[in-house]
């Protein structure tokens, strides 16, 4: 395949995902971020450091490519956006403004934009059993402080761009996404990624702490489908922001249960309703992706969960944060 592509963010958890995933099908890729992949080599023909928020810096890494995936972003789980509004505005702007521009410069074919749930108005995700979010429900907006805003204004500049200079733009919105070779640990980490540490760091029969109340529901994405959703959606004509997440419904009381039978251990919940915990209720609707990709979502929570738990755990055996292997709990079953 001839096709070249720029993936930004490629340092970073789905980014790098998706750089081995377009390897595996053959394209040449350069992934570009201010650091490299924390917890394997990249695969990329290409790697380059470098800080996108700088006008030169986008223009280099748009060079002599077809298509862009820009991933790039400063950002993390709720601990850290509800803490971090004025940087994350202030970093994520420069980059998506200037790499749209660089597009255009450079008459990149494709590019594509990954936006997030937190774009969806605080005033529809007050109640646990919150209706599944559709896209046309970003407006009249009321998106979340900081992140989210910033995330709503780049969907209207990929929109802007395509009307005035024909650049062909896709923004995909992103509902939690989780799986391994991502942060658990540091603060940036979400919360699949959180409980699955604070659990395999628990005894056999302990207590961990959960962030709020633990009625607060969401749904969980896994990483693979999250790569394939990008992929299909750049090699569609769809120009408008679209859903990519799972539309199954639990809460965080839920997904600590969840994890405690993966790792066959007795888990019970301390609640710290001070720290951070977004909205009451956040899910997918889904109807649009099944009709524009033909396609949605398929690792069901269970299988990503405990892929994610295994690699985890894998981690802090290797740091020495756990000292010996625990015995294996069986699979969970798939469904």
């Amino acid at each position: 395949m001839n096709t070249k592509v720029l993936v930004t963010g490629a340092g970073g958890f789905i980014a790098h995902h998706l750089v081995n995933y377009l390897k595996a099908r053959g394209y040449w890729v350069r992934g570009v971020d201010i650091k490299q992949p924390e917890y394997e080599k990249t695969t990329a023909d290409e790697f380059e450091l470098l800080d996108l928020r700088l006008w030169p810096n986008c223009l280099q890494a748009v060079r002599g490519v077809d298509q862009v995936y820009n991933l790039a972003a400063n950002m993390g789980g709720i601990g850290f956006i509800e803490t971090h509004k004025a940087e994350i505005v202030h970093d994520n702007t420069l980059i998506n403004i200037h790499m749209l521009e660089a597009a255009r410069l450079n008459g990149i074919e494709r590019y594509l934009y990954t936006s997030s749930a937190c774009i969806y108005p605080g005033y529809r995700q007050n109640t646990v059993d919150v209706t599944p979010l559709r896209e046309e429900d970003a407006y009249p907006a009321d998106a979340e402080d900081g992140y989210g805003w910033e995330k709503l204004y780049s969907e209207r500049a990929c929109r802007h761009y395509h009307e005035d200079y024909g650049l062909n733009t896709h923004s995909v919105r992103f509902h939690n996404i989780f799986g391994p070779k991502g942060s658990y640990d540091g603060g940036r980490e979400k919360s699949p990624a959180a409980i699955c540490r604070k659990i395999a760091l628990a005894d056999q029969d302990d207590i961990i702490e959960v962030w709020g109340d633990g009625n607060q529901t969401r749904s969980y994405c896994y990483i693979d489908d999250c790569v394939e959703g990008i992929y299909r959606l750049m090699q569609s004509d769809y120009r408008d922001p679209i859903n990519l997440g799972q539309d199954r419904l639990i809460s965080v009381n839920e997904l600590v249960d969840m994890v405690a039978r993966i790792a066959g251990k007795n888990i019970r919940k301390r609640y710290d309703l001070t720290k951070p915990q977004g909205v009451r209720g956040r899910n997918s609707d889904n109807t649009r992706l099944r009709e524009v990709l033909k396609w949605e979502p398929r690792i069901t929570l269970e299988e990503g969960l405990e892929l994610t738990y295994r690699w985890i755990y894998d981690q802090l055996v290797d740091t020495g944060r756990i000292r010996s292997l625990e015995p294996a709990a069986p699979l969970v079953a798939a469904g």
